[in-house]
Parts: C-alpha cells; sequence; structure tokens
C-alpha cells in the first residue's frame, strides 16, 4: 500500500500523522512532541548573514531571546482566505504569504523525508476560512500554493472535521450518523457524517457548514474586556477642547494576536503617542506603545490562554502579566467569561444549525457528536451541544491530534 501522510496545518499548531502498515495511524513526533506551533521567527545575524529564521518551539525561544531584534509570524492561517492581505515586510525584504506558508511547511517536515517520499499526502483545511470577508475557494487556491512551493505540488484537501470523523468512526461497531465539531485557534467547523462500519467501510457526507470563530476569538474577548481599558480603551482624548474617544480600532487590532505585529508600524504608533498627549489618561496610552514596541504581545498572549485553559476546570482564575511599570492580577470568572463569549457561541450554534438544516436532519437524528480541538474543553461550548443533543450523545477526545490522524485515515482509500 502507498504510504500516506496527514497534514493538520493549523492557526495555533500544526499535526503530522503517518498511516501504517496495520491500517492504524501514528502522529510523526518532533522532540517527543505531538504537535509543534505554527510559528515563524525572523531575526538579523551579522555572523551568518542578513537574516536567520527558525520555526515552532525554536522560533519562540529565538523570540523570547531578543524581542526587540526579531520579528515573529503567528496565525498565518487566518490570512489565507483574505484577498487584501498579499506579503508582509520583515527586516527589509518583502514576504508573500503563500512564501511564509511554505518555509513553515519545509521546517515542519523537515524530520520526516524518508516518510514523505512517494507518499500520498492529504491535507486539510476548515469548512470556512477564518475572516469576516473570507473567500473559501480562495484560501484553499492559497494552501495549495504553499505546499506546492514547499515541493508538495499534488496534495489532497480534505475538510478537517470530516477528517476528525473518520478517526472517530474507527470506533463505530455499527450504521451510525455523527455530527463532528472541530475547533480549532481560527474556526469552528462541523460535519455531518453517515458511518457505515462494513464492511466494507464506508463514509457519506451529509452537511457542512463553519464559521471562522474560534480559541482566538475567546482570547479576543478576555484582552478586550479586562487588558485594554488598562491600555486607554473606553477613555477620551482632546482635539482643540472637544473630548473625543480615543480610537477603538487600535484596541481591536491589539487584541487579536495574528495582527498586533501589523501595529508596529512607524504611523501607528506615532498616532497613538500624539492622542497621549491630550487623552484622559495619557501613561494608559504610553504603556500600549511600550508593549508593542517591546514585543511583549506573545507573553500577554500565554498569560491569556492560560487563564482561558484554567476557567475550564475552576470557577474563578487569576490572570497575571507583567512588563515595567504594567501589571495585572486580576480575578476572572467563568460566569463573566461565558458573558463576554456569548456572541461567539450564537455564531458557533448558528453553524450547527446550518449544517443540520443542510443534512436535512434534526437534532434527534444524530446518533452521537463527536467534539475535538483544544476550545471544545470550554464549558460553554460543551453546553452548546448538551442543549441540543443530550449529555449522552457527546464524546470528545485526540484534541489535538484527530485532525492529522483521520488525515492519514481518508488518504487508505485507493488513489
Amino acid at each position: 500500500m502507498r504510504p500516506v501522510i496527514g497534514i493538520d496545518f493549523g492557526t495555533t499548531n500544526s499535526v503530522v500523522a503517518a498511516l501504517r502498515p496495520d491500517g492504524g495511524v501514528e502522529v510523526l513526533r518532533h522532540d517527543a512532541a505531538e504537535v509543534f506551533r505554527s510559528v515563524l521567527c525572523f531575526w538579523a545575524d551579522a555572523v551568518r548573514g542578513p537574516t536567520r529564521h527558525a520555526a515552532g518551539p525554536a522560533a519562540i525561544e529565538a523570540y523570547l531571546e531578543d524581542p526587540l531584534g526579531s520579528r515573529l509570524i503567528m496565525s498565518m492561517k487566518s490570512y489565507l482566505a483574505q484577498r487584501s492581505f498579499s506579503e508582509t515586510r520583515i527586516l527589509g525584504r518583502p514576504w508573500g504569504l503563500e512564501a511564509l506558508v511554505a518555509l513553515f511547511l519545509r521546517e515542519l517536515l523537515a524530520p520526516f523525508g524518508t516518510a514523505l517520499a512517494g507518499a500520498r499526502i492529504v491535507v486539510g483545511r476548515p469548512v470556512r476560512f477564518a475572516g469576516e470577508q473570507a473567500d473559501d475557494g480562495f484560501g484553499e487556491a492559497r494552501l495549495r500554493a504553499a505546499f506546492a512551493a514547499a515541493g508538495m505540488p499534488d496534495v489532497e484537501v480534505a475538510l478537517e472535521p470530516a477528517a476528525a470523523g473518520h478517526r472517530f468512526a474507527q470506533a463505530l461497531d455499527r450504521l451510525a450518523t455523527v455530527l463532528v465539531g472541530d475547533f480549532g485557534g481560527g474556526t469552528s467547523d462541523f460535519s455531518l457524517l453517515r458511518f457505515d462500519p462494513g464492511p466494507p467501510r464506508r463514509v457519506t457526507p451529509l452537511g457542512h457548514a463553519g464559521v471562522g470563530i474560534a480559541g482566538d476569538a475567546f482570547d479576543y474577548r478576555i484582552i478586550d474586556r479586562v487588558v485594554s481599558p488598562l491600555l486607554g480603551k473606553g477613555g477620551s482624548y482632546s482635539v482643540m477642547g472637544k473630548p473625543l474617544p480615543i480610537p477603538p480600532g487600535w484596541y481591536t487590532s491589539f487584541a487579536r494576536w495574528h495582527r498586533l505585529s501589523l501595529m508596529r508600524a512607524p504611523r501607528t504608533l506615532r498616532d497613538i503617542l500624539e492622542v497621549a498627549r491630550t487623552a484622559e489618561h495619557p501613561e494608559r496610552l504610553r504603556r500600549l506603545v511600550r508593549l508593542i514596541e517591546d514585543e511583549a504581545g506573545y507573553a500577554l498572549y500565554r498569560a491569556v490562554s492560560g487563564v482561558k485553559a484554567a476557567l475550564s476546570g475552576a470557577e474563578t482564575a487569576v490572570l497575571r502579566f507583567r512588563h515595567e511599570d504594567f501589571s495585572i492580577g486580576q480575578d476572572i470568572r467563568r460566569a463573566d467569561f461565558e458573558t463576554w463569549i456569548a456572541p461567539d457561541l450564537a455564531r458557533m450554534g448558528a453553524a450547527v444549525d446550518a449544517a443540520l438544516a443542510d443534512a436535512g436532519l434534526a437534532p434527534s437524528q444524530v446518533d452521537r457528536v463527536f467534539l475535538t480541538g483544544g476550545t471544545s474543553l470550554v464549558p460553554a461550548v460543551r453546553a452548546l451541544f448538551e442543549a441540543r443533543f443530550g449529555a449522552g450523545r457527546i464524546i470528545g477526545g485526540g484534541e489535538f491530534v484527530s485532525v492529522a490522524e483521520g488525515l492519514a485515515l481518508m488518504g487508505a482509500a485507493p488513489g
């Protein structure tokens, strides 16, 4: 049988899995780790050349060693379907998005050259790409172009929730209609699938839907509610004696980690400091500028993501962060967090309903619900499905590896 490799290129993490000769799957590991952070770091090196780069954990280490002298690139997948984003300048050199993704993919796959040789490669894509005006066809075309630029011109593309469903179906021993919810960093996707364990095993797609929000949106809510007001959000400044609101767009970008690097533009920083001159609380805006200039965003996002995870197991968690004279030590209640994310939960619920409508099914006709991805561990997300399907039909598992494993299983079919 031809080797099969499943590649889950994710907004936050990426995973590679291989189909074994016995029909099982295994995750290919980087230094014993199943997941590989989807980040790149660039920095200047006078000794070894004008620019060096690293990916994954090595990129984070390089960035933390010298945040001021480096550029951290995150959430590349979130831009794939955005026609407005074509390239960025990194240390004076223009980089197209496809080239950045291709560079990351080469680093991700570098240890697995033997397994990739002659393999059938199946890669995942969300049902709906991230972004308010996402062009899904354009996003898939750019994804394919990035893989081609990385030396893989003939990849097959499959929907990520369908892949997770294939992984889950390995445990099924009877005919079943399954709703799969796959929650990534940037997208939440839902597929309804009919599984017949056979033999032969058959999988029939029934309906799909998705929405370009997930875990990153929940992080945004915490930053927007807890952090941004300490940095000037909601305040005012004066123009010719007339009070005006501080531009809220700055905080929209600040609270979305894949857009923060764009705020380092000199013009943006000058504008913030100009507003600070007549602001009600100028020190808050100066702290905002300092956080941006000092590249302290990654440490902040790590703290926010940690408190979000803690709230999945506790009613209250403490957000702690410090950078120079700016510090936070604030209790966050799960009840408040769930109020903040209510609009995102409503959109997720609407996408679930759209998937059911696409399949022509009522909730009562779904036998099992399989939830995967880190955001599926948030109690309010699980409650959304319990309300529609009942707790007894819901199961989770493989939160970070099920899509890659399922992609490898999908490639087991002749082709």
